[in-house]
């Protein structure tokens, strides 16, 4: 209970200091023009290069890619785009994928720009939306690998509102991004579907957040010859060497096969050649 409130008096005290910064004087951050990205956890800090690997070094996830990167471009050009929920498995390029989409738009000449968000900072997002809504450009906001504990039902009901329908919802020119490991980002448990007096409304509940999102798009782990096509890439990318039967075996002694994984691998062959990425 000490640690509940203890968690609320630091978030109303977060709040008050970005509504003060907020008032007559400076905004906490006015030069929302001049960078690609933003990392904004009550103050924004400017990113002023944007890291992402090459769309076509992505491969395994070429409906999702195709889907993202036709939604992001449709908000860096002005027009109709939906809220994105990526979910599932871990590695598997949910955030490059947000990244490189956001960058392939900025270089294709939209003016748009990535605000990551930091799970922590959600009661804020009303702050920012509040920024964000007085500036010519149109912003994705990113939120990479959203959980929230179990039993805290008002974080995820303030992020329905702000996806859709409620008063401080987020403005025209914004569209979020969210990654999560699970699709209803709650956690579930089978025994909500026994509960004896209402065995669907937790469920519904959770999955409501989900269905806020105008694209959920699932991210599964990749087969063995998935595994191996997206080391192929890299490997020809950085001209190194693939064996794949000992990259089979990297992969068994991490216990997952992912672009992650993959990744991993190629950075092991770079450095085993004596070479930098």
């Amino acid at each position: 209970m000490q640690d509940q409130v203890d968690r609320m008096s630091i978030a109303l005290e977060r709040i008050a200091t970005a509504l003060e910064a907020l008032g007559p004087g400076e905004d906490i951050y006015s030069d929302w023009r001049s960078s690609p990205a933003y990392v904004w956890n009550g103050v924004a800090r400017p990113v002023n290069a944007l890291e992402a690997p090459p769309l076509d070094l992505l491969r395994g996830v070429d409906r999702q890619k195709d889907i993202v990167c036709d939604n992001v471009t449709r908000l860096g050009s002005g027009h109709a785009a939906h809220d994105m929920l990526l979910w599932g498995s871990r590695g598997m390029g949910k955030s490059a994928l947000v990244r490189a989409a956001t960058q392939a738009a900025q270089a294709s000449g939209c003016n748009l720009a990535l605000v990551q968000v930091s799970p922590e900072a959600l009661e804020l997002l009303p702050v920012l939306f509040s920024q964000l809504a007085r500036v010519d450009r149109r912003f994705l906001v990113y939120i990479d690998d959203l959980g929230f504990a179990e039993g805290d039902g008002a974080a995820p009901r303030h992020l329905r509102s702000w996806l859709d329908g409620g008063v401080q919802a987020r403005p025209g020119n914004v569209r979020l991004a969210v990654t999560s490991n699970r699709r209803a980002i709650v956690p579930r448990h089978g025994g909500e579907q026994d509960d004896p007096l209402n065995p669907r409304d937790a469920v519904d509940d959770m999955l409501a957040l989900a269905d806020r999102f105008g694209l959920s798009l699932g991210f599964h782990a990749c087969s063995q010859e998935d595994y191996l096509e997206i080391l192929r890439g890299y490997c020809e990318a950085y001209d190194l060497p693939l064996d794949e039967a000992d990259a089979l075996e990297w992969s068994k002694r991490r216990g997952a096969r992912s672009g992650r994984t993959a990744w991993h691998y190629v950075t092991e062959l770079a450095g085993r050649a004596g070479r930098q990425l």
